[in-house]
């Protein structure tokens, strides 16, 4: 009996969560009601709080889990002395593409809590593993030697737009009949080779 319990606890909690997941990235922190919530979850609203107690530590559970995704679990690649710059991008951009191949909407989620002014994603990633990472430092070196003629900052700026901007940009490629989805995975497996060779022509 008390297997079957917790497993309807964990089926429960969960639904919960992918309901949070998807009303967050629609209307943002500041937007959505616990109610909201319970509705797209087709739960009742007492349930959420007993789950969750507040909207506030829901949308912590769902930042959390982001921050462990887009940041924590790629750090070893960002920090692997043994690896170029080109091959921690190599391997970062795989990583990213099959991520948001798999969640479209963190890149929407993100961007609305950071435009919104919560900013919750930055406080839960402050020390950041990215920029404080031995690529970072290579890229500094390669600067402070000559053989990097642009700030780093350009460097990342560009690999993260050339990853994230095409699933922001999806729904606006649909709608003017640019790509199907298929078609949309196949230019994004394709970026895979070429956001590396394009990286390469930048570091000169």
């Amino acid at each position: 009996m008390a297997t079957g319990k917790k497993e309807k606890d964990t089926s429960t909690e969960e639904k919960i969560l992918a309901a949070a997941r998807i009303v967050f990235t629609k209307k943002g922190y500041a937007a959505t009601k616990v109610r909201d919530i319970a509705a797209e979850a087709d739960i009742n609203l007492s349930l959420v709080n007993y789950y969750f107690r507040s909207k506030e530590k829901l949308f912590e559970v769902v930042m959390a889990e982001a921050v462990q995704k887009l940041v924590f679990e790629i750090a070893g690649v960002f920090n692997d002395e043994q690896l170029s710059v080109l091959e921690k991008v190599s391997k970062a951009v795989n990583y990213y593409i099959d991520l948001l191949l798999e969640n479209p909407d963190f890149p929407l989620f993100l961007v609305n809590e950071i435009i919104g002014g919560e900013d919750m994603f930055s406080r839960a990633a402050q020390q950041h593993v990215l920029f404080k990472s031995h690529l970072f430092r290579q890229l500094f070196e390669m600067q402070k030697e000559g053989r990097l003629k642009v700030h780093p900052v350009h460097i990342m700026m560009n690999v993260i737009g050339m990853v994230v901007m095409p699933f922001l940009a999806k729904p606006l490629l649909e709608r003017n009949e640019l790509v199907k989805n298929e078609e949309f995975r196949a230019l994004m497996n394709e970026r895979r080779t070429l956001i590396p060779l394009w990286l390469k022509g930048m570091l000169g």
